[in-house]
């Protein structure tokens, strides 16, 4: 069904809604409870005491995102093996803690380790137990009500009945293709979506599979929420609260445009460090993936839609290590496109079938787009003028066959508000300026001799 939009940026009302409460992964208390092969973690630690010169077992602990007593574990099982010896000496900061160094085995271990992967610092987290986590904070487990998605979209003026359409979907956290016109809000309502998703949940530093490291938190993607710091007279500490191998995030946003390939939803393997990077679906595990501008890759939608039909239908997605090994990771993303063609042009009836949301954005009628003007005029300080208002609709507009955007009345007054800056005369709307702002938003048609 067809809903007008009318959309308008203002300032204030920030709201960060909270969508649910989400279990915290839990703290392993012992070795065992990592799931871990002991020589990949007892390389691990090995590796980051050589490539962070840490040696108290609080410092070398945090270097490693493991418990204290999980740490002094995985240490004595390293002296054990004349791989770790004790210093011998207590540092007047570290309280009565001893000191560790490599000894020259743990060196020459060390070195051949970081031959076969440079990764060192944070324990990765099995897959399997990651998994169990995803469900934990699934994006299927939010109950999004109309005044949190309205209050999100605070910066937008929207009809009750296109809120009614979205909300479900939202919920749902299926899939969703927003169509209709440019320049009338698909993306500001796309962002408005990411941003109803207030919560907080919790994402891996790097996962493990088969013996191979996957780094999954990525700090352009995903943001890291703001930490309790621990008071220093209190006997409690935050510090084992849950698995430090996760970072405690706002959910993950992904944007993608015109840009997007294939290939961008592959593994990404980094042949100097021998590890893995998880691939954009992956890090927005638990969040939004934003497929914008949909129909303007080099790849034809319908072959990138192919790609999604598996994730989208089963809540799970193939990966491929470069040995071509396949296996399955969670897919549990909201994915959103949008695109200014209509469905039918760029998928067929199968594709269309695997988008569980189909939602038209079109533009605003002559009302609403009044609306829009007058508010946005008053934000930028540009008196309205009757007359030139009537010259703008009544001479104007017909040569467009009154087709009305979102975007027109931000572009046509902050184009006389240049103009007036240029010419050094006060703020004014009159007819000679609306011809001189349209002329900018319309290129002519016209043939030009090379």
């Amino acid at each position: 069904m067809t809903r007008p939009f009318v959309g308008f940026e203002q300032k204030g009302n920030d709201m960060n809604m909270i969508a649910g409460d989400v279990l915290a992964p839990p703290s392993p208390k012992t070795l065992a409870d990592m799931r871990l092969s002991i020589v990949m973690m007892r390389d691990i630690l090995i590796k980051t005491m050589f490539r962070a010169n840490v040696e108290q077992t609080r410092e070398i602990a945090q270097a490693i995102c493991l418990p204290v007593r999980v740490t002094q574990e995985l240490i004595d099982m390293g002296r054990d093996q004349n791989l770790i010896e004790a210093t011998g000496t207590l540092h007047a900061t570290s309280g009565s803690e001893m000191g560790y160094q490599l000894t020259d085995s743990g060196k020459a271990r060390a070195l051949d380790a970081l031959a076969q992967s440079e990764y060192y610092g944070a324990c990765p987290v099995p897959l399997e137990v990651y998994s169990e986590q995803v469900k934990r904070q699934s994006i299927r487990n939010i109950n999004l009500t109309r005044d949190q998605l309205m209050g999100a979209m605070g910066h937008l003026i929207l009809p009750p009945t296109l809120i009614g359409e979205l909300g479900p979907a939202v919920g749902a956290g299926r899939s969703i293709l927003m169509y209709g016109p440019p320049g009338n809000g698909k993306s500001s309502i796309s962002n408005g979506i990411r941003d109803a998703l207030g919560d907080k949940i919790y994402i891996p530093r790097a996962i493990e599979y088969s013996g191979q490291i996957i780094t999954v938190f990525d700090p352009i993607v995903h943001t890291a929420a703001e930490e309790e710091r621990d008071d220093p007279n209190s006997l409690r500490t935050n510090l084992n609260r849950y698995d430090r191998r996760y970072v405690h995030c706002e959910r993950p946003t992904v944007v993608t445009g015109g840009e997007l390939s294939l290939d961008m939803l592959d593994l990404v393997y980094n042949k100097t460090a021998r590890t893995y990077q998880a691939p954009l679906q992956l890090k927005s595990t638990g969040g939004v993936f934003i497929v914008d501008d949909l129909g303007r890759q080099a790849e034809p939608p319908q072959k990138l839609v192919n790609r999604w039909i598996v994730p989208l239908e089963e809540s799970r997605d193939i990966l491929a290590f470069q040995s071509g090994e396949k296996f399955e990771v969670p897919f549990d993303t909201l994915v959103i496109f949008s695109t200014n063609f209509h469905p039918n042009e760029i998928f067929d009836k199968a594709a269309l079938r695997r988008i569980f949301f189909k939602i038209k954005i079109d533009g605003p009628n002559q009302q609403d787009f009044l609306k829009i003007f007058a508010l946005v005029a008053k934000k930028r300080k540009m008196p309205l003028n009757e007359e030139a208002l009537v010259y703008l609709l009544k001479k104007k507009y017909p040569t467009i066959n009154n087709v009305y955007a979102n975007y027109q009345p931000i572009f046509l007054i902050d184009q006389m508000i240049s103009i007036c800056e240029f010419e050094g005369i006060p703020y004014q709307m009159t007819p000679d300026l609306i011809d001189r702002a349209w002329a900018n938003m319309f290129v002519k048609e016209e043939h030009i001799e090379h």
